[in-house]
């Protein structure tokens, strides 16, 4: 059986229902959770004619980003604390979500990936294929898709 679940979140609503399965889940078989998060990496300003000039720096887009990964964790690990499941908590910079999600699991050494069959991508991300359908495609660690 499963004995550590990645579980991805984005902070969305499907997401923490998500979490809340996956932590019941958890409590039945006994396993413990890793909460993972991807942070976006800082965007690149192109200068020239036109180009808009974002004000904020490279550390107070890291530090922004920190604190919503922080935030975004902490939901799940709450749920955690009052199942009593293990948890931990980890956060990756990467902007392309799947890779970092894969990354998450291999390091941490989970067995299972309990996701939710899609983030906040909306339309656009069912034509380009979701991120959980790229998990799906590239991870070699089995993946639960809950919808």
């Amino acid at each position: 059986m499963f004995k550590h679940l990645l579980v991805p979140t984005d902070g969305s609503e499907l997401s923490q229902e998500t979490a809340r399965r996956a932590v019941s889940f958890a409590k039945e078989t006994g396993a413990r959770i890793t909460a993972v998060y991807a942070k976006p990496e800082y965007p690149v300003t192109y200068y020239g004619e036109g180009a808009l000039i974002d004000p904020t720096t490279p550390e107070k887009f890291a530090e922004l980003a920190e604190q919503q990964a922080s935030q975004t964790l902490g939901f799940v690990e709450t749920l955690c604390l009052d199942a009593g499941v293990k948890c931990d908590k980890l956060s990756l910079t990467n902007d392309v979500p799947y890779e970092a999600i894969i990354t998450a699991a291999t390091q941490s050494g989970c067995d299972l990936i309990f996701m939710a069959s899609h983030g906040r991508r909306g339309f656009s991300g069912l034509l380009l294929g979701s991120e959980t359908n790229k998990v799906l495609t590239h991870s070699k660690i089995p993946v639960l898709v809950f919808r």
